[in-house]
């Protein structure tokens, strides 16, 4: 089931997707519906977890330094996440916050697709 990251991959794909529709909900002010989508997006942080253990626990052979820095990077995007949703619900500043969540993905999706498991087009 680990061979590839294809479980990985949608965990977070829905879970980025569920994090913008919970800031557009706040946004329009459906603070219901916000609170439910954001239930459901740690229940995806879970998975995103528990796959991605899975696929390091199988694969760290392979490079383990910067599988474990992916690992910690994935950790912190996940926070940044949490981190806004929640601020936004208390109304405080999340300017910081974006720029971390922005600087943290972009590590993680270049490590990603550095990594020996990940997408090589030009390969």
């Amino acid at each position: 089931m680990f061979d590839t990251t294809h479980a990985h991959i949608t965990t977070w794909v829905v879970a980025i997707i569920l994090f913008f529709v919970a800031v557009g909900l706040h946004n329009a002010g459906k603070n219901k519906g916000m609170k439910i989508v954001h239930m459901i997006l740690r229940l995806f942080y879970l998975l995103i977890i528990l796959t991605g253990a899975f696929l390091f626990w199988k694969h760290q052979g392979l490079n383990p330094a910067l599988y474990g820095i992916k690992g910690l990077v994935g950790i912190w995007v996940i926070g940044m996440f949490e981190m806004i949703l929640v601020r936004l619900n208390k109304g405080k500043s999340t300017n910081v916050f974006w720029i971390l969540l922005i600087v943290s993905l972009i590590i993680v999706l270049y490590l990603g697709l550095r990594l020996p498991l990940g997408f090589h087009p030009f390969a």
